[in-house]
C-alpha cells in the first residue's frame, strides 16, 4: 500500500501515463489531496487575491491530466477500458456516481490485460 506523499509524486510522474494501472490507495490519496489544495486555494482566492477562482482554475488546469490518467488506470485495475470515465459527462452526477462506486472496488491481484497489479508491483 502506498501512502499520502507516494501517491502524489506518481501522480505527477505519471501525469500522462494512460496505460497500466492504479491502487484504490492511490486514487484516494490522490483525492484527498485535490481536496486540500482546493479548500486551501479558496481561502487565499477569497482572503488574499480578492478574485474567486482564479487560483482553482490554475490548479484545475495543472492537475486535469493526472487526475485523468490516475483515473484510467484505476479503471484498468478493475479490468475496464479507460473509456468508461466517459460516464462523467452523463447529467445528474449518475456517471460520476457509478465511477466512485467502480473505484472502489477491489482490482484483480493477478495481471490483467493492462499490466501486472500495482499491489504486487509495490
Amino acid at each position: 500500500m502506498i501512502g499520502f506523499g507516494q501517491a502524489i509524486k506518481l501522480g505527477f510522474n505519471r501525469y500522462v501515463d494512460f496505460s497500466g494501472r492504479s491502487s484504490r490507495a492511490e486514487i484516494w490519496w490522490w483525492t484527498l489531496f485535490l481536496v486540500l489544495v482546493s479548500i486551501v486555494l479558496n481561502i487565499v482566492d477569497t482572503a488574499i487575491i480578492k478574485t474567486p477562482g482564479l487560483t482553482q482554475l490554475i490548479f484545475f488546469l495543472v492537475i486535469i491530466l493526472p487526475s485523468l490518467a490516475i483515473g484510467i488506470r484505476r479503471l484498468h485495475d478493475i479490468d475496464k477500458s479507460g473509456w468508461w470515465i466517459l460516464l462523467h459527462f452523463v447529467p445528474f452526477f449518475i456517471g460520476s456516481i457509478v465511477l466512485v462506486i467502480l473505484a472502489c472496488k477491489r482490482g484483480y491481484d493477478e495481471e490483467n490485460k493492462y499490466g501486472p497489479s500495482p499491489l504486487a508491483a509495490s
